[in-house]
């Protein structure tokens, strides 16, 4: 199991160790900012970019309150629009392994971005990479 760096801190996906990591909700808020900037002017993310709104406030707004949630902070996202389930709200997209890879660039960018520690970084990827494999299409 990963841990963060330092020998009393609990390992991430224990408790709200993972949100705490993050900085929280201003964290991963800014996260998430750094994450719609690159799906926004990346090359690589054009098609997955054409799957959303013009206006990204609200893309931003769920995804922030989803992650809140997910690394066991608050549940925001719950709190405003409801439960979620990602397969279902993703259901009516096309992703394909090429989509899936684009996100997941989109995101390690947006670590890369992110003062946390390596570990939570490489921690981080890996784990959102379970939700982007249960969207994706066999195409």
């Amino acid at each position: 199991m990963n841990t963060t760096e330092g020998e009393n801190e609990a390992p991430y996906g224990t408790g709200d160790a993972s949100y705490q990591a993050a900085g929280g909700e201003v964290g991963i808020r800014r996260l998430v900012d750094a994450f719609y900037d690159e799906v926004d002017s990346a090359p690589i993310a054009a098609h997955i970019r054409a799957m959303h709104p013009q206006d990204l406030s609200t893309s931003r707004d769920k995804l922030a309150r989803f992650l809140c949630g997910w690394m066991n902070g608050p549940n925001r996202y719950r709190e405003k629009y409801g439960e979620i389930s990602i397969p279902a709200a993703h259901a009516h997209l096309k992703i394909g392994p090429m989509e899936r890879d684009a996100w997941l660039t989109c995101m390690q960018r947006a670590l890369a971005q992110q003062p946390y520690t390596e570990a939570f970084k490489r921690y981080l990827l890996t784990e959102l990479a379970v939700p982007a494999n249960r969207v994706t299409d066999d195409i």
